[in-house]
């Protein structure tokens, strides 16, 4: 059975955020610097372009040296290991237990399976 699908009520249709309002089709390219999708609803909105004269039209990314990047990768790879959840030494006890009976396991299984094909072909050459 289909779910039904509310409809959304009037107040929230009505709610609008400033900068999803749609370009006027009068603007051009010229009047528009920039613009850029917004990641929700797909609708295209203005973004401030930076001014010719600003710093931050003028700043260009510095690059980095091999050090300072290996250095960033380091901080940030410590970051990320302290949101690891480790596993206790009971869990790791038991998971290691049951990695090593399997190995042993297979082994024992694959070693029948050899010493019984090898019997059968020495039986077929005979």
């Amino acid at each position: 059975m289909a779910r039904l699908q509310r409809k959304k009520s009037s107040a929230k249709i009505k709610k609008k955020k400033a900068g999803d309002e749609p370009l006027n089709p009068g603007e051009n390219e010229k009047t528009v610097k920039q613009l850029s999708v917004d990641d929700r609803n797909g609708k295209k909105v203005r973004t401030p372009s930076p001014k010719p004269g600003s710093k931050s039209a003028q700043a260009k990314p510095k690059k980095k040296g091999f050090v300072e990047n290996s250095l960033q990768f380091l901080r940030e790879v410590k970051i990320e290991l302290k949101k690891v959840t480790w596993p206790t030494r009971k869990q790791t006890m038991g998971s290691t237990a049951i990695v090593i009976f399997f190995v042993i396991l297979i082994s024992v299984f694959l070693g029948l399976v050899d010493v019984s094909l090898s019997n059968l072909i020495r039986v077929v050459l005979r």
